[in-house]
């Protein structure tokens, strides 16, 4: 409907704006797969072939949609460059800190008073953001288990983390996570953490390719292996078998699907080893 009013006003098609120059849109649907969120699998699936990475080089720039150079932009990017344009780049850097600029779009769900999805400065301390724009914490603070802060792919953190961590790039590398795609998943202590990150290497599993062997052949393995955590039907020595696992398939593929799938079973063994271990001896009892 959108794009349809934009052309009867003129904003579209072969005279766009009155500037000289045709300016068209075009919708594509695509089938839901999660793997065509990485562009050259967007790609791939634009040209009617399965959505499967390609190797680069070549980058999309130079070999894109049916050989032509191709610019592949995210949604949110494209929404916020009109502002930037109009207000100039200074005034968008003015906003979070150095190496760290700029608004983002975070997403807020999970065990919160009032789930949303937000714009807000980057630097934001991550309490702030949840208590600010989303009503806290269900139960109040104090019943906070942990925050997935960047989306499914990126590692969970602890309460005690949550309470400092800033909502930027430097920050959250720095707690041994990422902002991603800046959709933060709270969890209280009624959660099952193990049982929820297995239920994220499931899907991870589902939606992988199988186009490189690590992710393949890894991402199934793990997702078998936490099933078996969920119920405590395994070996202690398991734990550090599934972490070196995880470590082989990250960095070991052509897309980040893989690195997405390790980094949640790290998350989970970095801080919640403990309630592994003991789920593990429940079960022997």
């Amino acid at each position: 409907v959108a794009i349809r009013e934009a052309y009867e006003a003129g904003l579209l098609g072969q005279d766009a704006c009155g500037s000289g120059y045709a300016f068209d849109v075009f919708v594509v649907r695509g089938a839901g797969a999660y793997i065509c969120g990485e562009e050259t699998a967007l790609i791939e699936s634009l040209e009617g072939k399965q959505g499967k990475p390609r190797l680069k080089p070549p980058f999309p720039a130079d070999v894109g949609v049916f050989g032509c150079p191709t610019t592949v932009a995210n949604v949110e990017t494209v929404a916020v460059s009109p502002t930037i344009c109009r207000r100039g780049g200074t005034w968008f850097a003015s906003f979070g800190r150095e190496r760290n600029s700029g608004t983002k779009l975070f997403n807020i769900s999970g065990h919160v008073n009032n789930p949303c999805t937000v714009e807000e400065e980057m630097s934001v301390p991550l309490k702030e953001l949840i208590e600010k724009h989303a009503g806290g914490v269900r139960g109040g603070w104090d019943n906070l288990l942990a925050v997935i802060p960047g989306g499914s792919s990126t590692p969970l953190l602890p309460k005690s983390v949550c309470e400092t961590v800033l909502m930027d790039f430097d920050s959250l590398v720095q707690a041994q996570s990422g902002l991603g795609t800046a959709a933060v998943i709270v969890m209280d202590k009624s959660t099952d953490v193990v049982k929820a990150i297995a239920r994220l290497i499931e899907f991870y599993k589902h939606e992988s390719c199988g186009q490189c062997t690590p992710c393949r052949e890894g991402v199934d393995w793990m997702n078998k292996v936490m099933a078996r955590f969920v119920q405590g039907n395994a070996q202690v020595a398991e734990i550090d078998a599934l972490w070196e696992i995880s470590k082989q398939i990250e960095g070991h593929t052509i897309c980040a699907l893989g690195d997405g799938a390790a980094w949640p079973v790290q998350g989970l063994i970095r801080h919640f080893r403990p309630e592994l271990e003991e789920r593990m001896r429940r079960y022997e009892e």
